[in-house]
């Protein structure tokens, strides 16, 4: 029998999976939660073997909790399920160890199948999402670019970035400049979206929970 773990906050999903899976004569859901940390506390008595974790948890990134409950339980498959086909998504879950990848929009057929095959020792990914992924732009942003954009996206001021990247607070807005320009942006916010929807801006790096906010 496979243990699944649900960690899914929409509460109507989270019931379908329930009846699909306890369906099927070799899967057992041993545990649902509605948010990250509950997952990460219930991992210690549920002790899954396939934990399928959502994308869009509403306190931590699905993708960071599944790399900390791998952490804890190493012996348990994850399976992360999204909303949107987003390269740097798959990206982030293969360099945290997920063992699959799935759009939320996915047959309940293919699920089934998938949890059997993570279970297995299979890894499992969306075809449309894989191929996606190799036909994804490359990056135009250099790598200290990055690194002023990925502080941006985390919230940070420009005067925040100067600090933490040693550099004059003229030399981040020159950065930020040409990153609007490079990506074909207007604003700071908009090259934010843009190198996150390429999968340019976190690409095996862990992402933050914090929000743009404009500089003060």
């Amino acid at each position: 029998m496979i243990r699944v773990l649900i960690a899914e906050n929409v509460h109507l999903f989270r019931s379908g999976l329930v009846a699909l899976l306890d369906g099927e004569p070799d899967i057992s859901v041993v545990e649902t939660v509605d948010c990250g940390s509950k997952l990460l506390a219930a991992t210690a008595h549920c002790r899954p073997e396939v934990a399928l974790v959502d994308l869009g948890l509403p306190d931590l990134d699905g993708i960071d909790t599944g790399a900390m409950l791998l952490e804890r339980v190493p012996d348990c498959a994850v399976i992360i399920m999204a909303e949107h086909r987003r390269p740097g998504d798959l990206r982030r879950a293969a360099a945290a160890g997920a063992g699959g990848f799935l759009l939320k929009d996915t047959s309940p057929a293919r699920l089934v199948q998938a949890i059997r095959d993570v279970a297995n020792g299979e890894r499992v990914i969306d075809a449309d999402l894989a191929f996606s992924e190799l036909t994804a732009s490359q990056s135009p942003l250099t790598p200290r670019e990055l690194d002023v954009l990925r502080a941006t996206a985390d919230g940070a001021t420009v005067a925040e970035i100067a600090r933490s990247l040693f550099l004059a607070a003229g030399t981040v807005r020159n950065y930020l400049a040409r990153i609007v320009s490079k990506v074909g942006a207007r604003t700071r916010l908009e090259a934010v979206a843009i190198a996150e929807e390429n999968g340019w801006l976190w690409n095996g790096t862990s992402r933050s929970r914090r929000r743009y906010r404009p500089e003060r």
